[in-house]
């Protein structure tokens, strides 16, 4: 045995019965390099680990740590993978589930993926190790390899903050292009017709993509649509509101009606208005999505639509519970919305004087 090599003992789960010495000989690598591939990633050559994983994928290799905790039936731990722990509101709802799995002698196990669809399946692959006895995950946007992990696990999963259409997958959630949809008509009821969006990144993220497609088809319905200028991503944070702001104030032709694809964005804005001297709603009418307290203690106070974040991890983690237990338990959960409308939003400017005429 070479001086890189180490037993096998891994226990695999599964008809096909892989080991780790299998995917060490179809990766063309050592068992010990198997290990740091699964336990320590970073250590190894990027090229090297991509084969470990086509490897694990194609034999759905499931190491020692499951087996154990299959044939014991229970680890009594939940899994929760969140795009980002910086979001406060992932924390809400996550919050909510530990509680409700805490009542029923559940452990939460969390952990980030930071918006990279491949890192959340390998904190997933960690936690199946350690036998994570079901998951929550957030959004409709995953890898197909989670999907592979998970179905060969064997153990329940939830996808919340979204409900999906296609049935496939549990899900529990409200629904994101609707919400922003039912706000730009408030806009549009109002008489706004120059728009502009102020969003997170898409990619991987169906929240951000789905309140972005709400704007556009109520624009659509009414004539009108969205220019790519008037439109700004960023990360999800206050000096990404403010930034963006500060560009569409610059633009020829200014927006009249500002939506943030959440309150963090829209706060932001509302900052580089007052620096700015533009007066809110006089001037400029601005939307935030989430609802929160951020939000609502602003001067004027945030119109914003109130999510049902809590209610999304309580309903999860029964969800997960009950299935774990053998009960019955509704897969598909579409929970409501509402739009809360406050100081933020009026007529664009000289609505006023036009109806006078």
């Amino acid at each position: 045995m070479g001086r890189d090599e180490q037993p096998d003992n891994a226990e695999v789960i599964g008809a096909d019965r892989s080991s780790a010495r299998d995917v060490a000989r179809l990766a063309g690598v050592s068992t010990a390099t198997v290990s740091r591939a699964l336990n320590l990633p970073r250590a190894v050559d990027p090229a090297t680990l991509l084969r470990v994983q086509a490897a694990i994928d194609k034999l759905r290799y499931v190491p020692h740590g499951a087996a154990r905790a299959l044939r014991s039936q229970r680890s009594a731990m939940i899994g929760a993978v969140v795009p980002s722990f910086d979001y406060a509101l992932y924390a809400r709802t996550t919050s909510a589930l530990q509680r409700e799995a805490d009542a029923r002698g559940f452990a939460v196990v969390l952990a980030a993926h930071h918006y990279d669809l491949a890192t959340e399946v390998r904190v997933t692959q960690q936690m199946v190790q350690h036998g994570v006895d079901a998951f929550a995950f957030v959004g409709l946007d995953h890898d197909r390899a989670l999907y592979s992990l998970l179905e060969h696990y064997g153990r329940p999963y939830v996808l919340t903050w979204g409900v999906d259409a296609s049935g496939l997958h549990p899900s529990i959630g409200f629904d994101n292009r609707a919400a922003t949809y039912a706000m730009t008509q408030h806009l549009l009821e109002l008489g706004h017709r120059r728009f502009a969006l102020i969003s997170a990144a898409t990619a991987g993220n169906d929240r951000s993509r789905e309140r972005g497609a709400g704007v556009r088809a109520a624009l659509a319905a009414a004539g009108l649509t969205l220019p790519d200028d008037a439109v700004r991503y960023g990360p999800i944070a206050l000096e990404s509101g403010t930034a963006a702001m500060h560009e569409l104030l610059d633009a020829r032709v200014r927006p009249t009606a500002v939506i943030a694809t959440n309150d963090v964005f829209a706060v932001g804005a509302m900052l580089a208005c007052r620096e700015a001297g533009v007066r809110i709603p006089d001037d400029v009418s601005i939307t935030g999505v989430d609802n929160t307290d951020l939000g609502a203690t602003q001067t004027p106070g945030l119109t914003s639509i109130r999510t049902p974040i809590v209610d999304v991890g309580r309903a999860a983690a029964r969800q997960l519970l009950d299935r774990l237990e053998g009960r019955a338990a509704e897969l598909q959960q579409l929970l409501p919305f509402e739009l809360v409308r406050r100081g933020s939003t009026g007529p664009p400017p000289g609505a006023a004087r036009r109806k006078r005429r």
